[in-house]
């Protein structure tokens, strides 16, 4: 989804905008606690859901290829499921430069030729919210900066289903640079006091190319943007400016040339992230370069022991 967030899905409790938008986002959510849940009878394969209740920028296609990495090493075949979106090609390419992916406008039909190359366990990067599929293990992905939000359903707030729903699930992973830990595990805890709680941290693989002398400025149309700008920041680079664009946003010559405009008055080196600059093709990339990010996972065992 190609989204601007509005700016009162983060506020730390609702606005009068998002007590207007209640009544809709309990229609919402009301309709979509009628979906017929299927269970998984005909899928042979193991499924690890990767998703999230808040929505975008929650880490779940990093924290999918980590998965994959830790499958690879204990020689398990595994692969990536994703339903096809057109505006997802950066997460697309990102899970391609990371292992087999198989991409359908239906999850199910996914897995069905997943499972006709014998592959023992697909990661799907999200579908949390699909019920068609009764997955064997499912994470859901928060952000540690963006949390819930202000802690509504869409569009009242950013969530995608209440988040006293974590009563139903065994697994939640915190992504970002362990910002506001304690607060977020109390509140989790408060409703699920058996969930098991992973964590992760981004760390830049390639920050040795960038000198702690120069400015930057920096620019990603993701949906965790202020996370990218702590991990840079964290790392020491003096960062000028900042510019947040919409999620999966598709860039315009137009756009890239602002973005080289305002590095030229300010006489900086521009950075963004890889998945931006996946998207960037056909651009002047001259004057661009990347942070090629990883998330590392803090109690790596804890999750090895969820999956397998």
């Amino acid at each position: 989804m190609k989204l601007k967030k509005p700016n009162f899905w983060d506020y730390k409790y609702p606005n009068i905008t998002a007590y207007l938008l209640l009544p809709l986002a309990f229609i919402i959510s009301k309709i979509s606690s009628f979906r017929l849940k299927v269970v998984k009878k005909e899928i042979k394969i193991k499924t690890i859901c990767v998703g999230n209740f808040y929505l975008g920028g929650t880490g779940k296609t990093s924290l999918s290829i980590e998965i994959n990495k830790i499958l690879n090493e204990r020689k398990i075949k595994s692969c990536f499921v994703k339903k096809f979106y057109k505006n997802q090609n950066d997460e697309q390419e990102l899970l391609k430069n990371n292992g087999k992916l198989f991409l359908s406008l239906n999850r199910k039909k996914a897995l069905k030729d997943a499972e006709k190359q014998n592959y023992e366990i697909a990661i799907l990067d999200d579908g949390l919210q699909d019920k068609t599929i009764n997955y064997d293990v499912s994470f859901v992905c928060f952000n540690n900066i963006n949390w819930i939000g202000n802690g509504l359903t869409i569009p009242a707030g950013p969530l995608r289903e209440s988040i006293n729903n974590l009563k139903n699930y065994k697994n939640v992973f915190l992504n970002g640079n362990l910002e506001n830990l304690e607060n977020i595990k109390n509140q989790i805890f408060k409703i699920n006091s058996e969930i098991n709680v992973h964590l992760g941290k981004y760390e830049a693989k390639n920050i040795n190319e960038f000198k702690k002398n120069e400015n930057y400025l920096l620019f990603s149309g993701i949906g965790n943007h202020q996370t990218f700008v702590s991990m840079i920041k964290n790392y020491g680079l003096k960062v000028l400016k900042d510019l947040e664009f919409p999620d999966h946003y598709n860039y315009r010559t137009k756009d890239i040339d602002k973005i080289l405009s305002y590095a030229d008055d300010l006489k900086c080196k521009v950075i963004t992230t890889e998945k931006d600059f996946l998207r960037l093709k056909n651009k002047n990339l001259n004057n661009i370069n990347y942070i090629k990010s990883e998330l590392k996972i803090i109690d790596k065992e804890k999750l090895i022991k969820a999956i397998i």
